[in-house]
């Protein structure tokens, strides 16, 4: 079963003490950091579900923390601050928190604003599997989960190598492959003598994917370079 992680950055040794303590009782995963270097850091590495954000740390603001994280991700984020003031919490929430909890707070409160950054988090995460579980492309659909490949809904039956090839093309949707490249990920070389044996694996599969296999609609050839999956 999946266990939540919770990322505390708090330099305020009571308060960070108050909070772990109600995370371990009710047995969160977390991981803490006293300052925004060391919390930058930990949301790359330890990649958590929810982060709580003290705004008054030693190093910089708050408000440039979060405007940070919002650059490359949209992890939720509750601050629980001493900053009282309506325009405080103005500026964080428009830079990017999810929600703003007043010190001093309830323990009830604090888990039930956490308990609903989690379930936003989750749903995140849950959409996100499932889109990189299918690729849709046209009249093109392919279930990674499943290993089925479909065409207007209905299954088509590849090959493994056919799969392997469809499959490398629809992960880099718009690039040009280069026969070298292909062979190294397929077939794990990059014989110039096995370009003849690619040419016809992928007119195979073009004349299972295409309509008019002599006018590609999906898979581009690159004449002496290699090979691209247009998108629809």
């Amino acid at each position: 079963m999946y266990k939540p992680k919770i990322l505390v950055v708090e330099d305020d040794p009571a308060i960070n003490n108050l909070i772990r303590t109600t995370l371990e009782t009710q047995e969160y995963q977390y991981h803490t950091a006293q300052n925004g270097s060391g919390a930058l850091m930990e949301v790359l590495s330890y990649k958590p579900d929810v982060v709580i954000l003290d705004l008054g740390l030693p190093d910089m603001d708050g408000v440039s923390i979060i405007e940070k994280i919002r650059s490359w991700s949209s992890i939720p984020i509750i601050v629980v601050s001493a900053r009282t003031e309506d325009q405080d919490k103005v500026e964080a929430l428009d830079a990017g928190a999810d929600d703003y909890l007043t010190k001093p707070f309830s323990i009830d409160e604090f888990l039930a604003r956490l308990r609903a950054a989690l379930r936003r988090s989750h749903a995140e995460r849950t959409k996100t599997e499932e889109e990189n579980s299918v690729y849709i492309n046209g009249d093109l659909k392919i279930d990674f989960t499943a290993g089925c490949v479909y065409m207007n809904d209905a299954e088509i039956h590849l090959t493994p190598i056919e799969y392997k090839l469809l499959c490398l093309l629809a992960h880099n949707t718009g690039k040009v492959l280069t026969h070298n490249y292909i062979l190294q990920e397929v077939w794990g070389n990059t014989l110039a003598s096995d370009v003849p044996s690619l040419r016809v694996f992928m007119a195979t599969l073009r004349k299972k994917v295409e309509k008019n296999p002599s006018a590609p609609k999906y898979i581009q050839t690159h004449i002496g370079v290699g090979y691209r999956m247009i998108r629809q």
